[in-house]
Parts: C-alpha cells; structure tokens; sequence
C-alpha cells in the first residue's frame, strides 16, 4: 500500500501560449510551513513545462526538492498547469508558455522574455530544479533564471550548459521518466523523505463524483490522446466498451470537453458518457473509483496511476514504453513495440493503417482488464 502523503497548499494559474508573455501566479495564504527532511534550502523553483502527464511525472521530484525546501514553485505551460496544482509539495503555480518546449510554441518577442524574467525575478528563488524530457533543453530557462539572479541551477543536459548550470546532470540508459526526474533532484541535493515510496501521487481529498458515476464497480475508458499517433481507432474503442459491458463491466467514458463527439460515439448506448462534464480532480477522482482505467499514453494513464488505478495502456510505440508507460501500478502493456514507428515521436501515425494498435482487440483489452483487477 502507497504511504499517504499530505496535502500541500496549491494555487491556480492560466495563460495561453498565444500569449507568451502573459504569465500569471497566485501565492497561497497563509505561508507554507518549513519542511521536514533535512537542512533546509530556502526557495525553490522547479519547472516542468510541458503536458499534464509529464508534470504528473516530475511528481516524486517534486515532493524530493520539497522535503528539503522552505516552499515550492512550480513553472509550469498552460498544457500541465493544471496538473501542477494538484501535486504534493507545491505552494504555488506559475504559468508561463515557453516558446522552446511547447508543441505549438508562440512567437518569441522581446516584450514576453521581458515580461516573463520580471515574473522570474519577482519569485526570488534561492535555486531551481528545471525538468525536462530527453529531447527539450533546459538552457534557454537557465539563461533566463540567471538573468533572473537564480544563484544555484540544476537540469539535465547533453549540451555544453557554460556558467548557466551548477549541477549539469546525465542520464544513462532508458528509465522510467520518474526515475529520471528523481535522480536529478538527487544530484541537486533533493532526497525523498523517510516513507515516501516515490510513487506517483495527487492532492487529497478528491472531490465527490457519485452522482456522475453512480455505486456500481466500473471500468473507465479514455479513448483520446494529445496526439493522434498514440490513439487507439475510435471503432476498437466502442467495440471495447461493448465487450467490457457484456463481461458485466459498468463502463465510464471519459474526455475533455473537446473529445465530447468522441467521447459519446465510443460510450454508445453501453457506457456512461463523461466527455467534457469532469475538471481534474474531478477527473482523478472518477480515475480513483475504478477498477482499472483503458486509456491510451496520454495524461489521463498517468493520472490513473496517480491514484492508484490498474491501467491497461495502449502504447503506440512512437516513444518508449521503458520510459513513459504507467507507473507504478499493475499494468498491460498492449500494441507492437517493434513497429516501424518506433522512438519517431511522430504525431502522425506514418505506417497506412495505424497497425501498431489497430490491430489490438477488444477481446485482448477486456482478457488484460480481467489481469490488472485479479
């Protein structure tokens, strides 16, 4: 069983990255207690800048700095903001759209780096723990936090970082991308606290979501993802709602409010259709009340295993199931990992017919269900 970790004080932030320069913060009130764990090392920023499942990621890093921090800051996109606000540890939410990280990166102009280092220097970080994935560059934030007068700075880099970063940290092999995070808090002074088994985790309590999924033990279903290639065919997806209803499943589907046409084509009249009617916690807590979660490698798997949740993960292989697939909790892992695809990154799915997952079944998503509940 999961060691409970307490709640910590978050605060909300928005932007949009067609506004670079419009980065926003709230503080939450009254000032966050210090933390147990050791000496403590006064202010921390730590960015992570992507996707809510990456965010979600850099959780156990994040609650590493924490245990050894006077409060926490997390810089976070528009895409993972809101995913920052529910993790453990952090007393406040900065959001900001970097034009180096996001997939659909706005213009870089003068007047946003301007705006936003006045936002960097306003935090007044004593140091800062910059996340990212294997293929972004922490060194753009680092120009920008020295300028800022960040005076200790750590991220993972393959490049040549000169005087932008104290603790140039690397990263050997494939590991989960939690791992990876953890050993970089680690190498910037950061350790986990007594107790805490560096699983994934959200803020509690979650919110009461009864009334949208009623009393019933039931399976939840998230059929989209942030990019095309890691989605499972829209067909196999209702045809494995019918499966796992005629199994005796109650089935919940669930989606954003831009998924709300797909999201009621797969429920079709054998799942309860959630599309667009759940925020985040919300969303975690319907993730939390069910047996196991069917969902592509897209955030909401990684939220799942957030709460605990079993996932059966339909993993295109145009990334690395090693690094990214969920963790932590009982999972399959369905879909060819060795298709031509593989480690492109591709958004597109390249390969006529989508082979990888199309050719799962739904009968193989219900035996694997039947798997990670037994």
């Amino acid at each position: 069983m999961r060691t409970p970790i307490a709640p910590s004080r978050t605060t909300r932030g928005r932007c949009s990255c067609a506004r670079s320069g419009s980065a926003r913060s709230t503080r939450s009130s009254p000032p966050a207690a210090p933390r147990r764990g050791g000496t403590v090392k006064g202010r921390v920023l730590v960015a992570r800048q992507d996707n809510l499942g990456d965010v979600l990621l850099a959780g156990p890093a994040v609650r590493a700095v924490a245990a050894h921090a006077d409060s926490v800051v997390m810089l976070a996109g528009p895409r993972g903001a809101a995913a920052a606000e529910m993790l453990p540890g952090v007393d406040e939410v900065v959001t900001w759209c970097a034009p180096w990280i996001d997939p659909e990166p706005p213009p870089v102009t003068e007047s946003a780096i301007h705006e936003f280092s006045e936002v960097l220097r306003k935090i007044d970080a004593d140091s800062a723990v910059v996340f990212t994935s294997f293929h972004q560059t922490a060194l753009p934030l680092a120009l920008l936090l020295r300028m800022a007068g960040v005076e200790q700075i750590a991220a993972i880099s393959e490049d040549y970082p000169g005087s932008l970063l104290d603790v140039r940290h690397r990263v050997e092999g494939d590991p989960p991308e939690p791992e990876r995070a953890l050993s970089l808090a680690r190498a910037a002074g950061f350790e986990l606290p007594d107790g805490d088994d560096g699983g994934l985790a959200v803020r509690r309590p979650l919110p009461d979501v009864g009334h949208l999924v009623g009393r019933r033990r039931y399976v939840v279903v998230h059929p989209a993802a942030s990019v095309p290639a890691r989605e499972w065919p829209m067909f196999r997806c209702r045809a494995a709602v019918r499966e796992l209803a005629a199994a005796g499943w109650a089935v919940v589907v669930t989606g954003a409010p831009a998924d709300r046409e797909l999201t009621a084509h797969v429920a079709g009249h054998s799942g309860v259709d959630l599309g667009g009617r759940t925020d985040l916690p919300e969303l975690a807590a319907v993730l939390d009340g069910a047996d196991a979660v069917v969902a592509p490698n897209t955030g909401p798997a990684h939220l799942a295993a957030a709460v605990g949740t079993p996932v059966v993960s339909l993993f295109a292989p145009v990334v690395s199931a090693a690094r990214w697939a969920p963790y932590g909790v009982p999972r399959v892992v369905l879909g060819e990992q060795f298709a031509p695809c593989r480690n492109t990154r591709a958004r597109y799915c390249p390969v006529p017919g989508h082979p990888c997952l199309t050719l799962v079944t739904p009968e193989e998503v219900a035996a694997a269900v039947v798997e990670v509940t037994s």
